[in-house]
């Protein structure tokens, strides 16, 4: 049997200033958490557009959708306050190594930018870290934040790859002009 999910996306609960968790709990929409969750959701918005922009034949597409999954998980675990799982994340520390090997050394800091799908990659890192840190002020915040933080890593070296691929460099800062 299917469960039973939204009936109505209009319930007008939300107009006084508060939202419900999934177990029915009130709370301010300007609670911690409620940034914490709304975040993890921008950033998922943010993965698919991502995914709009890499070829059908990217590596990083299975990636995306797969962590488009886990990030709905992790949504579901901070809206039931720890009561489902948050996604675990030793998979990304594998991939942040096996991607970051193919990459060369930094010798400067990298500029978000280049290549349209590493600039998209470059903004969900940043809303990646925003999500973190906001995390961190929520009860039962290391598996998220700590899956959070490997996540942002993994954006960083995408982007990089993305930009390396096609130009054969990156965007890098050049420093102060004294």
């Amino acid at each position: 049997m299917a469960k039973k999910r939204i009936t109505s996306v209009t319930t007008r609960r939300g107009d006084s200033g508060t939202t419900a968790l999934a177990d029915g709990t009130s709370i301010a929409k300007t609670a911690e958490l409620i940034h914490t969750i709304g975040t993890v959701d921008e950033l998922n918005s943010f993965v698919g557009l991502f995914i709009t922009e890499l070829p059908a034949d990217s590596e990083f597409r299975d990636i995306c959708q797969r962590l488009q999954q886990e990030l709905f998980d992790l949504g579901a675990h901070l809206a039931t306050v720890g009561m489902t799982p948050a996604p675990q994340g030793d998979w990304l520390d594998e991939a942040v190594q096996e991607l970051n090997a193919r990459l060369p050394p930094l010798t400067e800091f990298v500029i978000p930018g280049g290549q349209r799908a590493a600039a998209l990659a470059h903004a969900c890192r940043t809303i990646c870290r925003r999500a973190e840190r906001h995390s961190w002020a929520v009860a039962d915040a290391q598996a998220p934040a700590r899956y959070l933080n490997r996540l942002s890593d993994l954006f960083f070296i995408m982007a990089r790859l993305i930009n390396l691929a096609a130009a054969g460099d990156e965007p890098q800062w050049r420093g102060i002009k004294k």
